[in-house]
């Protein structure tokens, strides 16, 4: 048998054959909201994490797909996510990226959890943006009009974590913008509108927050229509040589990212921009300073976080799932 009932401490969680406990995606789900999730990322660039102290993830190629190992280190913790990359799988039925994730006490070495690494992911991804964009967002001063490119987990989970922040009202104007609508599942979308890509060329001017959560490799839309007080989040591309966003925007916008030698080594949106003269590291934002209010956000110019995803991350997320488990009643 794989997994048993919890009894103790971590209510609602399973036990794994080693007596350690498993976080399902329910459970990960019901013991925290995406603004707890915010709350945890800003909690601890404010109490001295520093994004540029992570250690470097590793690419496995395997004959069917890579191995991504995410390790890092903080506080009385340690982590590690283990995530696999099948580019075969949707032809399957199955997700392209799917995880676990090992939480360790840092001391020790003693396992403390296991998690649905891929559950985790959808979680914290979007924690990390709104970590990195929320007084911009917040400044906006009305109900943003928000597209966004992808109508997958990220792009969903991204709507979820701005609800959970702001209220329903505050995504009350969502349209998805997709290859082919007729995929989608509607009922996963809560009857916003979905548009064809190469059509959204009006939503673009009009919208507000932009996510892009898309597995392109190429620019998702023109940065000319794109206007000056808008909020962009980039979070699909992770390869040097792949982008969401074009060089134009990268050179106009207030840029923000995790830690700047990451996006510079790993995020294409940033090195094709910086190979194409528009932009220098050294005007890179880096999130953490933006968090704990030592570098502003100019209004009247466009904000762009580009995400590279980093393990620290994971390790905030799960321990902020395993703290917030502990607090909520044992099941009866």
């Amino acid at each position: 048998m794989l997994h048993r009932r919890a009894t103790g401490p971590e209510s609602g969680a399973e036990m794994s054959a080693a007596g350690i406990p498993y976080f399902t995606a329910a459970d990960i789900h019901a013991s925290t909201t995406p603004a707890m999730a915010v709350t945890a990322i800003e909690d601890a660039l404010r109490s001295g994490l520093d994004p540029k102290d992570d250690l470097v993830r590793t690419t496995t190629g395997l004959r069917h797909g890579q191995f991504l190992l995410m390790p890092s280190e903080a506080g009385d913790s340690a982590g590690v996510k283990i995530a696999s990359v099948a580019p075969g799988n949707p032809r399957r039925g199955l997700p392209r990226i799917q995880a676990l994730y090992v939480l360790f006490d840092a001391a020790t070495l003693t396992p403390r959890a296991l998690l649905d690494g891929t559950a985790l992911t959808t979680l914290r991804t979007p924690a990390v943006s709104f970590a990195a964009v929320r007084s911009a967002v917040s400044r906006l001063g009305h109900a943003p009009r928000i597209l966004l490119f992808g109508a997958g987990p990220q792009g969903r989970a991204h709507v979820d974590a701005l609800r959970s922040l702001l209220g329903p009202e505050a995504v009350a104007h969502v349209t998805y913008v997709v290859r082919n609508p007729d995929r989608v599942d509607r009922s996963t979308v809560r009857a916003a509108p979905v548009i064809r890509a190469g059509a959204h060329h009006g939503a673009v001017a009009e919208a507000d927050l932009i996510v892009c959560a898309t597995s392109a490799s190429t620019p998702c839309f023109d940065s000319n229509q794109v206007k000056d007080d808008c909020v962009v989040i980039a979070v699909g591309s992770h390869q040097p040589d792949a982008r969401e966003i074009d060089s134009a925007f990268v050179g106009r916008a207030q840029v923000v990212v995790e830690d700047v030698e990451t996006a510079t080594r790993e995020s294409g949106d940033i090195v094709m921009a910086i190979a194409d003269g528009v932009i220098t590291a050294d005007r890179l934002v880096a999130m953490r300073d933006v968090v704990d209010g030592s570098r502003g956000l100019e209004a009247g110019r466009p904000v762009l976080f580009k995400s590279s995803g980093m393990s620290w991350e994971d390790l905030i997320i799960a321990n902020a799932v395993l703290e917030a488990s502990m607090r909520r009643p044992q099941d009866r």
